[in-house]
Parts: structure tokens; C-alpha cells; sequence
């Protein structure tokens, strides 16, 4: 699949395996690991445009193939539970409603900036599906998980990963969820 990525625009995509120094640590261990990893580029970027509207218009990658990760965090009492939520850049993800009921929380929220890097060992702006921890749920609206390519994030602000959609159904903890892009 490398090599063949329609959605690249001006990017210079290259194997994932072949350039961990452009992801972040856990995803890098994460990819060692991955069957799939060869199914996987990688494309150096400028840091300061990693933001999804940024990144499409500078590198001519269309927004309709990006996808972004947020960490959500549900509580009910003190209990505080952690989802990754991959939905397409042109969506939100239903935080109070599908989520929340998915992290049986009474309450749910985007993680606080510092908590989602700390616990990712990812950079904010950055944060992808891959190699987040394992006892989390990666939950995937059903758009993401049958595309056939994406852009997410790599970990860190100065690359960007492409992806097939049904990769990242296999991660572990992947749910498609419907409902979860609105």
C-alpha cells in the first residue's frame, strides 16, 4: 500500500517501519508489534501545522480523508475511565451521549490537555489510535473503520500517519461504533 496513497497530496509517504523516528515512543513500540504495520506510511510535516485544518490546506491532503483522535474521560463518583475516540475530521464525536453511555459515566469530557499527554505518552495535537494503552476502549465510528486511507496523527506534531480504516478496527480495544460521528 505504500506508495499508493491518493490522499497524500504533497506529502512524501514512506513505510512506518522504516522511519519510527518519525512517531512518537508507544507508537512506535506499537507498530513493532502490529501484523499490519507494513500497511502503515509515514510522512514528515511541519510541526507548527499539524492542526487538521492546517495540515489539509497547506499539504493538499483532503479533509474528508483525515481523521482525529481525542481522549475522552467518563466518570461516575470517582471512578474515571479513558476512551480514544477516532472520528472524520469533517465530524465530532458524541461525547455526552454515545460515549458517555459506552464508559457507563455519568459525566464525560474531553481529557484535560495534560492528562491526555501524560497518560498517551503522545504530544497533544498528535495523539493517534496506535499505541494507546491497551486496557482502553479505541472506539472507531463506522466511516473511519471502512476507509480505505486516512491521515491520523503519529504521536508527535512533525509527522503524520496514513492508514488504512480497517487496520485500525483491528487495534487493540478497536469498537466501530455507530452513531459516534455526528
Amino acid at each position: 500500500m505504500v506508495g499508493v496513497w491518493t490522499i497524500a497530496g504533497t506529502l512524501t509517504p514512506v513505510p512506518a517501519l522504516d522511519r519510527l523516528d518519525l512517531v512518537a515512543d508507544p507508537v512506535a513500540a506499537a507498530l513493532r508489534s502490529m501484523a499490519d504495520a507494513g500497511r502503515l506510511a509515514v510522512s514528515g510535516i511541519d510541526p507548527t501545522l499539524a492542526d487538521t485544518a492546517e495540515f489539509c490546506a497547506h499539504y493538499g491532503s483532503p479533509l474528508e480523508a483525515s481523521a482525529n483522535c481525542v481522549i475522552v474521560a467518563g466518570k461516575r463518583g470517582e471512578s474515571v475511565r479513558y476512551a480514544a475516540c477516532v472520528v472524520p475530521a469533517t465530524t465530532r464525536a458524541d461525547v455526552n451521549g454515545v460515549v458517555r453511555r459506552r464508559l457507563d459515566a455519568r459525566r464525560a469530557s474531553f481529557a484535560p490537555m495534560d492528562d491526555a499527554v501524560a497518560l498517551t505518552g503522545m504530544e497533544y495535537g498528535g495523539i493517534t489510535p496506535v499505541g494507546l494503552p491497551a486496557d482502553w476502549p479505541v472506539l472507531l465510528s463506522p466511516e473511519v473503520a471502512a476507509a480505505p486511507e486516512l491521515v491520523i496523527g503519529s504521536g508527535i506534531r512533525g509527522s503524520k500517519l496514513l492508514v488504512p480504516g480497517d487496520v485500525l478496527a483491528k487495534l487493540p480495544g478497536a469498537e466501530v461504533v455507530e452513531g459516534l460521528a455526528r
